[in-house]
């Protein structure tokens, strides 16, 4: 039997991003789990803090994957009921292009996806260029590591795949050229939003702040004859900027302020100086 290790894993939403998941780590040896964590794709965003953010909106998959793992280990996971509910939420893509794929299939493309996506963002797989094939982009680029092997890459987000392998940079850049040569651009890319996105679910936050912020006060309805009178010219100001429409005209007494319709058919008549239950 595995020894339990003093350390807490709580799974949560992330605050900000649709579908990303936030871990927060705790005990003694927190460390042993936010390893566990980062050597599956989880990124430190504060300390004991981590999130997942992937291409492929597949992150409450992927957390419930790797709660299997940490309990494995002897670490303690809790889930929160609106995590676990997404969790347990079955959904596809629309009008996805591989129509024959099962579940399990549409995630393992997906996963080679993400894969290459982090190899681009932590400089593993340099792009040398890239081009749109009037579908999708398509690029070329070498790894720094698994043997420097150059690829042909085709697909955006959670649809890229390398499509064809060459032994050097120079053979993938001239077939590239060849194909491309008229779209060809320099470098990677610009970032999708999905990529763009994910990078600032990533991005480092404050859990604190995150947490506890206050929730939204619901309306209060009371009686007209009970409310507060409150910043009229404000208010008044705050409609102007909404509806250009309308004109706001001072009134030679400077009793009142009009704002008139552009037909000379509406206005709003604002009387000054007067008490918050005064008839006027």
């Amino acid at each position: 039997m595995t020894a339990p290790i003093d350390a807490h894993v709580r799974l949560d939403n992330h605050p900000t991003h649709p579908s990303a998941v936030q871990a927060v780590v705790t005990g003694s040896q927190a460390r042993i789990a936010v390893m566990a964590l980062e050597a599956g794709g989880w990124s430190v965003t504060a300390p004991g803090v981590l999130v997942l953010a992937r291409i492929d909106h597949e992150e409450p998959y992927w957390a419930n994957d790797a709660t299997t793992h940490l309990v494995a280990e002897g670490i303690t996971v809790d889930i929160t009921a609106q995590l676990r509910e997404a969790i347990d939420e079955e959904w596809t893509w629309p009008n996805y292009p591989m129509p024959w794929c099962t579940r399990s299939e549409i995630r393992e493309v997906s996963q080679q996806a993400q894969k290459i996506h982090d190899d681009i963002h932590h400089g593993h797989l340099l792009i040398h260029a890239h081009a749109h094939d009037g579908h999708t982009t398509v690029a070329v680029g070498t790894y720094l590591h698994r043997g420097g092997k150059s690829v042909y890459l085709h697909g955006e987000d959670h649809l890229r795949q390398i499509a064809d392998t060459f032994d050097s940079p120079a053979q993938a850049l001239l077939a590239f050229e060849k194909v491309h040569a008229a779209e060809m651009r320099p470098g990677p890319a610009p970032l999708t939003d999905t990529e763009r996105e994910a990078i600032a679910a990533r991005s480092v936050f404050d859990i604190t702040t995150a947490k506890s912020a206050p929730a939204p006060a619901k309306p209060e309805t009371v009686p007209i004859y009970l409310a507060d009178a409150g910043d009229h010219d404000a208010l008044l100001d705050t409609f102007l900027d909404a509806h250009g429409e309308f004109e706001k005209w001072r009134t030679w007494s400077d009793d009142t302020t009009h704002a008139i319709h552009e037909s000379q058919t509406l206005r709003i008549e604002r009387v000054h100086e007067t008490s918050a239950h005064e008839t006027a």
